[in-house]
């Protein structure tokens, strides 16, 4: 079993002291913004950007496009079913009328036929 190691203050502090400094180190080995690298790739990611906006763009005048032709759909519907609508009441007006028109000419008829039977029993009697 391994024993244990009871680090002073001085060697934490020392170890502490190293860790800060690879960061910065670190830190100052990074390429500065007008590097090619980073240049080339902050010019990269505009591309990515300016094609993804580009894409959502398009996606939505198509969505408007797509809109614009269903709104023109339903306004044809709309159009058809109200012009249906009229023929279909013009047409069950003409049918009411020749209905009537019916009835009117069989209630003729049938007085003429009554008139007739009563004329016919008025002779008999004379």
């Amino acid at each position: 079993m391994a024993a244990f190691k009871d680090n002073d203050f001085n060697e934490r502090k020392k170890v502490a002291a190293e860790a800060r400094q690879k960061l910065l180190e670190r830190f100052r080995s990074q390429p500065k913004p007008d590097d090619p690298a980073v240049q080339a790739r902050l010019a990269e990611r505009k591309a990515v950007a300016d094609a993804r906006e580009a894409r959502t763009a398009e996606r939505k005048a198509a969505k408007e496009a797509e809109a614009q032709q269903r709104a023109a759909e339903a306004a044809a519907r709309a159009e058809e079913e109200a012009r249906r609508a009229v023929e279909d009441a013009e047409r069950s007006a003409a049918e009411k009328a020749e209905r009537i028109a019916r009835e009117a000419a069989l209630e003729i008829e049938r007085k003429a036929a009554r008139d007739a039977r009563y004329a016919a029993r008025k002779a008999r009697k004379r």
